[in-house]
């Protein structure tokens, strides 16, 4: 993928930017890069869109903030309507997983006139929780490991995951690939723990749909800029929670799409309900595909078949014909 730096707002962002015809703004998640939508990326452009997939605030090639206030809602909603004016683009389809998948949830709310659709891999939208993020997960750590809880307090975890970048990201991919795998971290006690030592190990590279060369630069890259940028996002939590309480409507009224692998451990953590109540707050849900034999990075378990979910959706809004 062909990277380019632009500048906005206060930061740069690292784009790679192909293609012509309707946007499409892919947003990745943790620890991903914009890498990670390739297979879509060709897909996508040979269906006639101009399709846009960023290094997010944080990763990457992008500037990353050391401080958590930096990845507020307000900021990264900036980042993408500011992607789009920097790039001449009036509107866009956002396509989000996992923090992509959170921000592509609030970016109709927040900015209705530059989002034609949205289309959310792995993280279904559901009510705004009474209490902050970080006291519910607070008071979930106290019965098991939980991820969000040990990331809060700057360094730990950064120092953790910085000592082992290979270890880490092969473990993380490896276990979020399938739910099964990834909840027996939650067998384990907060106390003593950092995430390697709940993480199940991994099989050498090439998995069925990774190769060593294919991952390597992500191990490449997070060597180089260290995971305080991706964590930042977790450490912003309790920021977004009161930024989006302001709004005065929560519901997505923009088409949208929700795609998930069969084995997605976030679907299977949130309860089976959830797919149900996110019918509640997304009224115009054209699409909800689980897609099977695949965990949290459906877009590189299955490619084809999230990309032709992708095309289908975009043609079903009218946003563009497949070719």
């Amino acid at each position: 993928m062909q990277m380019q730096t632009v500048q906005v707002g206060g930061i740069e962002l690292a784009v790679a930017d192909q293609g012509s015809g309707p946007a499409v703004v892919l947003c990745h998640g943790f620890p991903s890069l914009a890498r990670s939508w390739r297979h879509q990326v060709a897909g996508l452009v040979a269906a006639g869109y101009r399709v846009i997939a960023p290094d997010m605030r944080g990763y990457g090639g992008s500037s990353a903030p050391a401080d958590p206030a930096h990845y507020d809602r307000e900021t990264t909603v900036a980042d993408m309507t500011g992607l789009l004016d920097v790039l001449g683009i009036d509107r866009a389809v956002f396509v989000g997983h996992d923090f992509g998948a959170s921000l592509a949830w609030d970016l109709p709310l927040w900015a209705p006139e530059r989002v034609a659709g949205v289309a959310v891999l792995s993280v279904p939208l559901l009510p705004r929780t009474p209490v902050p993020p970080t006291v519910a997960y607070a008071h979930m750590a106290r019965e098991h490991f939980l991820h969000m809880h040990y990331f809060q307090t700057p360094g730990v975890a950064d120092a953790e995951l910085d000592a082992d970048p290979a270890g880490f990201l092969t473990r993380i991919y490896w276990s979020l690939s399938d739910a099964d795998r990834w909840l027996t971290c939650f067998q384990h006690p907060s106390e003593g723990n950092g995430y390697l030592d709940v993480l199940p190990d991994a099989p050498d590279l090439p998995w069925e749909w990774m190769t060593a060369e294919e991952f390597d630069p992500y191990i490449q890259t997070f060597t180089r800029t260290g995971f305080t940028g991706g964590l930042n996002w977790y450490r912003a939590m309790d920021a977004v929670w009161e930024q989006n309480g302001r709004l005065t409507d929560h519901t997505v009224r923009v088409p949208a799409a929700f795609i998930a692998g069969a084995r997605e451990p976030v679907v299977q953590m949130m309860g089976a309900g959830s797919l149900e109540k996110m019918r509640e707050l997304v009224p115009d849900l054209r699409m909800l595909r689980l897609i099977d034999d695949a965990g949290h990075f459906v877009q590189l378990q299955r490619p084809d078949e999230v990309t032709a979910a992708l095309r289908e959706f975009l043609a079903d809004i009218g946003w563009a014909s497949v070719g």
